[in-house]
């Protein structure tokens, strides 16, 4: 798929699957298969693979182009697969590469490993990216890689960036990204379902959704009350099922992948554990998801 044809099916939601494992950690393949046909009874529009909630930096090489390889396949050209890719520069590069063997249709760069760079070294970094294909590429803006308004207008020299996924969360700074960018490149609301408010307020219409892992009902609805200014109804949605969700979710560092996993074993979905360093959920957690999951029958 070229870019611009990747950018032009952005809108609505794009959904993060998670990287199911087996109780001894091993990738679970057929796992991610079920999870996928579930999510793609719903027309989302971009299936990120491997990403954050898929656990990227806990797995192989071999274990990513597995991951790409499955989606791919299961996806069978319902919605493209972006695979996402970070570690240093040479690893991201060998991971977009074979990305793109494997049918991926675009690449969404992580931030490398280094949280000290300077802009100079990221922007060789991400152009390194950028140029191992010819995939749309996505930057990803999250945790250390917090870019200025001047930097990110920089980064659009990079031909085949296309998009910029807000992982900050600061709509303050977003904001003024977008006015000195402006539509050179598409804009993503990537951090968390518990921001579609904010977002969509300075004009986002797409973001990206770990929700969709349990209930793609529910992202659609949160998309659709917010992209028609329906505020009653986006609260409502917010106050039942998002807040005390992601109050869950914020509790140790990790839950935000853990807490999904939990909640998707305990609807028959394959979410399995963890790998370390993040923690799995807490048995007395458990009892607290089950109720959770009781609440949100009617949005699944």
């Amino acid at each position: 798929m070229e870019p611009n044809g990747l950018r032009s099916k952005f809108s609505g939601v794009i959904s993060f699957p998670v990287t199911p494992f087996k109780a001894d950690l091993s990738l679970d393949v057929e796992g991610l298969r079920k999870n996928l046909r579930h999510l793609l009874q719903h027309p989302v529009c971009a299936v990120v693979a491997a990403g954050g909630t898929g656990e990227l930096y806990s797995l192989t090489p071999a274990e990513h182009l597995a991951v790409v390889k499955a989606t791919v396949e299961e996806t069978g050209g319902k919605a493209p697969v972006i695979a996402g890719v970070g570690f240093g520069q040479q690893l991201a590069v060998e991971l977009a590469k074979q990305s793109a063997v494997a049918g991926a249709s675009g690449i969404l760069a992580f931030p490398p490993y280094y949280p000290n760079a300077d802009d100079e070294g990221l922007f060789e970094y991400y152009r390194a990216i950028g140029a191992a294909t010819r995939l749309g590429l996505i930057i990803y803006s999250r945790d250390w890689a917090n870019f200025s308004p001047a930097a990110v207008e920089r980064l659009t020299q990079i031909p085949t960036l296309i998009a910029w996924k807000d992982g900050q969360g600061d709509i303050r700074r977003f904001q003024m990204i977008k006015q000195r960018v402006g539509d050179r490149l598409y804009w993503i609301g990537g951090a968390g379902d518990d921001l579609v408010p904010g977002y969509y307020s300075i004009g986002i219409r797409t973001y990206t959704s770990s929700i969709a892992n349990v209930a793609p009902r529910l992202s659609f609805m949160l998309h659709e009350r917010a992209a028609a200014n329906d505020a009653s109804g986006l609260a409502k949605l917010m106050s039942d099922y998002v807040v005390p969700l992601y109050a869950l979710r914020a509790r140790r560092k990790g839950y935000e992948v853990s807490v999904m996993k939990a909640m998707m074993d305990l609807m028959g979905l394959a979410g399995g554990p963890v790998r370390p360093p993040l923690p799995n959920v807490r048995p007395e957690e458990t009892k607290e998801l089950r109720s959770l999951v009781e609440c949100w029958k009617a949005v699944l």
